[in-house]
Formats: C-alpha cells, sequence, structure tokens
C-alpha cells in the first residue's frame, strides 16, 4: 500500500469510527463516506445501500447522483440478474459490470445508467459479523473500466467501515425499537404514547380523540388458567385493536391497560362510534392455547381542548372516565364529563366510610319483610346493610353503595352480613316464627374468590341453620359470568334458594331465562313505579308474572309504595311483594315481634307502617 494512501484510509477510517461512536446516524455516516471515497478515488461516484430482512435494496447515500435515480431503485428485490448492487447482494459477493451496456445483469435496467453517463460499476457486499448481507458499496465509472489496485484497498476499508457502522445502526435500532415498544404485543408502549400525546396536544391544531381501555377479567383468566393464556388473551386484543386501520394509533401502557389516539374524532360522537366499533371487534370469542375466551374490554373516553387543555388533564380525565366505567358500566364506554370528578370523590368517600365502620363492627343488617299478596303474610325477609355513626344515626346502604366497588369491602360486607343474618336466623327458628326464607344480596366478587360455598357453609353451620332458609340474590350482569352460573347451580343443590335481582334492569335477554338455574324473579322497581302509568310497564310486568307461573318461577315484585300498586298486582296474579306500602326495613327483633303479633305469626301486612308503629 502506497504510504499517502495508507494516512489517507487510516484518517478515513478514524473519522468514521469516531462519529460511529459518537452516535451518528447511518445516513450520515454513509454520506461523509461517499464524499471522503470520492475524493480518494477521483473519477469514481460512490454509492452505498441498504438490503431489508425481505430482500429489497433501499438507497442509504449517493451524493453525486440525482435523487431520482435513489428513488427509481429504492423497493427493488435482489437477484442474479438485477445489476451490480442487486446481484452482489444476492450472491454475496462482488460483481464488476466493465461495461453496463453489454453486461447481462444489467439488461432491464441500462435505461436508469446510461442517460447519467455511468458506464460501469463495480459492487461489493456489505455484511454482518453473522455473514447476512445487509448493504451494498458499489463505484460507479463514466467510462468502460474495473476498479484500480488503489481502488481495491479503498473499497475494502469502505466496506468494512459500512459493516461496523450499518452493525451499530441496527444494534441501536433494536434498542430504540425496544424503548418505543411493547415486548409481548408488538405495540407501541407507555413511553411512546406519553411523547407522541405531548406532542400531538402542542402541535395539532384540531381536536382529537383518546380513549384509554381496561381489559375485564385478565386476573381471572390468569389464576384458572394460567399466565400464557392471559398473554395469548393479551396479544390477541392487541391484534384487534391494530385492526382498526389506519387515522389511529394503539399502545400498550402495561399489565391488561391500552390506549388509541384518533386524530380524526374530533368530537364525543365520532369517539363513541370510534369506540363503539372497538367494542364490536371484541365480541367474536377467541382461542387461546387451547381455550376458548370472548374478550371484553371497558372504555373510558376524552376529546382534546374540550375535556382537557395539556396532555396531563387530559389523560387525568380520561383515567377518571375509565374508571368510573369499569364501576358502573363494565364492558362498556363511558365519556367524560365534569360531574365524573365528583363521583369518584364521592365513592372514594365512600369506601373509607364503610372500611372503617367495618373495621369498627358499626355494620349491622336491617330486614324488610317480603309479603304474600293474597294472604297478607311475613313469609321471608331480604336483609340489608346498615351502618352505625359515632353519633348513633342509621345510615342506609343507599348512602355507601358506591364504597362496594372495592373489591375487599364487598367481601368484608357479605361476611359479616352472613354471619348476623345466620344468627337472626336461628333466634327466629327457635322462637318457631314461620320465615321460608332470609335473601342476601352478593356481588362479583363474592364469586370470584372460589371460596363462597364453604364461607356460606360455615356461617351457618356456626348457628346450626339448615342452608335451605338461606336465599342468595344476583343481579343479571353477575349471573351472565359462566363461572358464577356454575358455582349459583352447585348452591342450590346444597338447598339454597336463587332469586334473579333487579330483572329487567341489566343485558340478559328473556332467553337466558332458561338456563339461569334460579328459584325467584324480583321485578325491579322502575317497572313497579310505573305499573299504573305506562302502559308498556304494565304489560311488561304482567308478561313476566304470567312466564314465571308457567316456568315455575317464584315472583317478587319490588318497591310498593301505594295501595293501588298492591292491588294491581293482586289482580293481575302476583303472588310476593316487598316495598314501604308493607314494611320498611328493620332490626331482627322488630321482625320478630311483627310475626308474633297477630294470628300466632299470620302478621298482616295491610296498612303496615301502623302496625309497625304499634309492635314496635
Amino acid at each position: 500500500m502506497q504510504p499517502g494512501l495508507s494516512f489517507e484510509l487510516s484518517a478515513l477510517q478514524n473519522e468514521i469510527l469516531e462519529a460511529v461512536a459518537t452516535g451518528t446516524d447511518f445516513g450520515s455516516v454513509a454520506d461523509v463516506l461517499c464524499r471522503r471515497a470520492e475524493t480518494l478515488a477521483p473519477g469514481a461516484i460512490c454509492t452505498i445501500a441498504a438490503v431489508d430482512s425481505e430482500g429489497l435494496i433501499h438507497p442509504v447515500a449517493g451524493p453525486s447522483l440525482p435523487q431520482s435515480y435513489g428513488e427509481a431503485i429504492d423497493g427493488i428485490a435482489i437477484g442474479p440478474e438485477v445489476g451490480s448492487c442487486g446481484t452482489a447482494a444476492y450472491l454475496g459477493v462482488p460483481v464488476e459490470a466493465i461495461d453496463i451496456e453489454t453486461d447481462f445483469r444489467w439488461n432491464g435496467f441500462t435505461d436508469l445508467v446510461l442517460p447519467l453517463g455511468l458506464k460501469a460499476c463495480w459492487s461489493s457486499p456489505i455484511k454482518s459479523p453473522e455473514g447476512r448481507v445487509v448493504g451494498t458499496f458499489a463505484f460507479y465509472y463514466s467510462e468502460p473500466r474495473g476498479p484500480t489496485d488503489m481502488e481495491r484497498q479503498l473499497v475494502d476499508t469502505c466496506v468494512h467501515l459500512c459493516s461496523i457502522a450499518m452493525e451499530r445502526a441496527e444494534v441501536s435500532s433494536k434498542l430504540q425499537h425496544l424503548a418505543y415498544h411493547d415486548q409481548l404485543t408488538g405495540l407501541s408502549n407507555r413511553y411512546a404514547f406519553d411523547q407522541e400525546l405531548t406532542q400531538t396536544m402542542s402541535v395539532q391544531q384540531r381536536r382529537f380523540g383518546l380513549l384509554l381501555l381496561d381489559m375485564d377479567n385478565l386476573k381471572q383468566v390468569n389464576d384458572s388458567m394460567g399466565h400464557s393464556v392471559g398473554d395469548a388473551l393479551i396479544r390477541e386484543i392487541a391484534r384487534r385493536l391494530a385492526s382498526l386501520g389506519p387515522g389511529v394509533s394503539v399502545y400498550r401502557l402495561g399489565g391488561d391497560e391500552f390506549a388509541v389516539i384518533c386524530p380524526r374524532c374530533d368530537d364525543a360522537d365520532h369517539l363513541a362510534m370510534l369506540a363503539q366499533r372497538l367494542l364490536d371487534r371484541m365480541e367474536p370469542a377467541c382461542e387461546c392455547d387451547g381455550n376458548t375466551i370472548v374478550p371484553q374490554v371497558t372504555i373510558g373516553g376524552v376529546v382534546s381542548k374540550m375535556d382537557g387543555i395539556s396532555a396531563n388533564e387530559l389523560r387525568q380525565n380520561a383515567d377518571l372516565a375509565l374508571y368510573h366505567a369499569k364501576s358502573t358500566a363494565r364492558g362498556g364506554y363511558i365519556h367524560f364529563h365534569p360531574g365524573l370528578r365528583t363521583a369518584i370523590q364521592c365513592r372514594t368517600e365512600q369506601t373509607a366510610l364503610l372500611g372503617k365502620a367495618l373495621d369498627e363492627n358499626r355494620v349491622f343488617a336491617h330486614f324488610q319483610p317480603v309479603i304474600c299478596i293474597r294472604r297478607a303474610k311475613i313469609v321471608g325477609v331480604e336483609a340489608l346493610a346498615r351502618i352505625r355513626t359515632d353519633e348513633g344515626e342509621i345510615i342506609s346502604a343507599g348512602a355507601f353503595s358506591m364504597g362496594l366497588t372495592d373489591s375487599k369491602n364487598a367481601f368484608r360486607l357479605a361476611s359479616c352480613m352472613l354471619e348476623q343474618i345466620a344468627s337472626a336466623m336461628r333466634g327466629w327458628i327457635d322462637e318457631g316464627l314461620g320465615l321460608r326464607h332470609v335473601a342476601l344480596n352478593l356481588s362479583t366478587v363474592d364469586f370470584q374468590r372460589g371460596d363462597l360455598e364453604e364461607r356460606l357453609q360455615a356461617a351457618f353451620r356456626r348457628h346450626g341453620v339448615p342452608l335451605s332458609y338461606l336465599q342468595i340474590e344476583v343481579t343479571e350482569n353477575v349471573l351472565m359470568d359462566q363461572s358464577v352460573a356454575s358455582q349459583v347451580a352447585r348452591l342450590r343443590a346444597l338447598g339454597l334458594q336463587v332469586a334473579l335481582d333487579d330483572f329487567g334492569t341489566g343485558f340478559a335477554s328473556l332467553s337466558h331465562l332458561k338456563d339461569f338455574p334460579v328459584d325467584y324473579i324480583k321485578i325491579d322497581k322502575s317497572f313497579v313505579d310505573s305499573l299504573l302509568t305506562d302502559m308498556a310497564c304494565g304489560a311488561i310486568v304482567e308478561a313476566l308474572i304470567s312466564m314465571a307461573r308457567k316456568m315455575q318461577v317464584g315472583i317478587i315484585a319490588e318497591g310498593i309504595e301505594t295501595a293501588e300498586q298492591a292491588e294491581r298486582l293482586l289482580e293481575i296474579g302476583c303472588p310476593l311483594a316487598q316495598g314501604y306500602h308493607y314494611f320498611r326495613p328493620v332490626d331482627s327483633e322488630t321482625i320478630a315481634t311483627l310475626l308474633r303479633s297477630v294470628d300466632g305469626g299470620k302478621s298482616r301486612a295491610v296498612n303496615g307502617e301502623a302496625q309497625l308503629r304499634t309492635t314496635a
């Protein structure tokens, strides 16, 4: 090697390696390398191209060639007769085309280079340390010829430097991808979301939509089927989100939470339409490691400038909407509104109120009688939770119902109520007071822990009360969970009664009744309220009563407040009812007094309020 060339190549190597070490992007490194090579090899025109994993060529640098040339060859697949670069990449060896016009490897491509005055091309493959071709380094000449010895030395150095620079760029790209993408799903991650949200808020002139999504029941899937099934479900939901199409950006924020940014959703209606599209995509069942699962998500949404003027405020409000949706509309969508802040604060306060009352043993049971309308006799009671304040005030369940959205509170309350119910029932049995059942409303939380049967049996066993006296009430939404339905079936086999509470207000249809294992249907108060004034409600109540009779299922009307409602229910054949027209909820001693007071236990329910005042 000539001393002068050796010095020049050493200087070139130092310059390029320093650029690589300092993190200069590969495009800039390649441009410098081409310009320096052209200086060292006068008359040569240098180009550097990358070859992707699919074998497609992508020009990186060619400062002495027009941009149109790079655009023309971008995306061409490598092959045995694809010019010098395409062939060199395909074969993995240098290719010298001394005369492009007559070289068979340039057939079909001569019109790209001959008009530029290029007559010869020598291309060398750039390989990764593993031997994979990742690019090409080429010299074009304006006359038919091959490379000189000096040019060969120069190219060897340049190819080696390109290999180092491209390896560094590939590693950097992978690290960049890992930094901004979720490994399980391939979606952009929380870091990318935070950056995109901040940037979009700062530059987006028009309003845009943001949806936050939370997977429902992922913990149950992980616990019952294994984390591999849970991971498969996460990937499937991610796939369905990603298939929403162009115009939206999807992110996995971590765990079971996702986000969608939609620049085209500039008002609440458009965002609600996108949310519904998304919910519709979740409906089909999927196979996850051999398990059939129906994915379900809950969504909260906001629109920029309407629901937040900064990225932080927008995100916080979307979180509030999602949190509220998880509590009140699981499996659905709620758009943020300012009142949610009050609702969240109220929920937090009620959660603390109930938790403190449980800690201090200030939670107790009241019981509302269930009446046989025709005989005016108390046949059962429903247990309702109450809190006694430090000042002695009695607080009804409506004042702390939001506190039950906390799963720990819900579980502790059910356990507390079970103990008091069993104790009260033992006392009524010992007196020979004729009650068919005492009812308790259970939530999804009570079924999810997996020990409900043991808890029920243990509480009633301690007081020597048969389980046949217990009636559990569940809502339609709770019972539609297949795991809950199977537990309910087992409980019925132990002798418990099951009532379907608030019927008609959930998401079940009449067709589900043939599958639900229930003994009673409770007609919701909203239907009773409109019984005398709304023909449709009246028709629905009549139909339910007729249907229950034919199915040999008991039926109870809730919320009876007037004599006219009671008379109408009696006329259309409703057998059982409860409500303030008969009795308000009272403690266990008052229930015993009521049962003792009239006809040896045949407590008359007509004008119940007056009777209650007398007997209490």
